[in-house]
């Protein structure tokens, strides 16, 4: 396990430390033909060889910085297809991480994936799916006949107030499954705190109310998710 820790970490110097913007700019414009393409996989692999520190492994490195290479090329011809670009960019992190994982369990892959599986948490791994967008759903259709009732603001991100709903709720269970309940009080507090200056410019009664109601229904729908869990 210290093998993988110590590739993926390579790869997030690599990636993400010291991988400049212009790189990444150049890549997009040249793809195959960037040279920063080759200096960053030569990075990475290099990287591999210190950070492992055993010329023994050196054939590993060398497949994962050639895979390395094979993926970034397979993202930046496909980035395009893309209407948001963050959607490859995670393919892209998840693709690697899974190289890593099977070069290094390559001995004996599947035993070690099933024995991982076997070992997860399924009972948390649903109440975490249950909190993000079945809980916002639900919150909706709970919400729906009030929100009716509610002047829409332009000025709002899009999904904005569903993206907070999940983040809190996800606060929630983590601080609940860990045992520390007052924390749970200080990010009510600290919302409120968020949007009393916004509720009190508008001074609108409805909408206060129905940032309230929607504040409690989130965080009891939390509450109860962490108290099956842990019950």
């Amino acid at each position: 396990m210290l093998l993988f820790i110590k590739l993926i970490l390579a790869h997030l110097i690599g990636d993400f430390m010291l991988q400049p913007l212009k790189w990444v700019l150049h890549k997009q414009s040249h793809k195959i033909a960037s040279e920063y393409l080759y200096f960053h996989v030569l990075l990475h692999f290099l990287l591999y060889l210190v950070l492992l520190w055993d010329l023994a492994l050196w054939k590993i490195a060398l497949i994962i910085a050639l895979g390395h290479f094979c993926i970034d090329l397979l993202k930046l011809s496909t980035e395009k297809f893309f209407k948001t670009k963050s959607i490859p960019f995670f393919i892209d992190q998840a693709l690697h991480i899974i190289l890593i994982y099977c070069c290094v369990f390559y001995e004996n892959l599947y035993e070690h994936t099933l024995t991982l599986f076997q070992h997860l948490d399924w009972y948390l791994i649903t109440a975490i799916v249950f909190v993000t967008y079945p809980a916002a759903i639900i919150m909706g259709k709970i919400l729906e006949p009030m929100s009716d009732q509610i002047e829409t603001d332009h000025k709002s991100l899009p999904n904005a107030g569903k993206y907070i709903g999940i983040i809190e709720r996800l606060f929630v269970l983590i601080f609940i499954v860990i045992g520390r309940w007052e924390v749970i009080g200080l990010l009510i507090a600290a919302k409120s705190v968020f949007r009393f200056n916004d509720l009190k410019e508008r001074n609108n009664r409805k909408l206060t109310e129905y940032i309230l109601i929607g504040t409690l229904v989130s965080f009891g729908l939390a509450i109860l998710t962490g108290l099956l869990y842990i019950s």
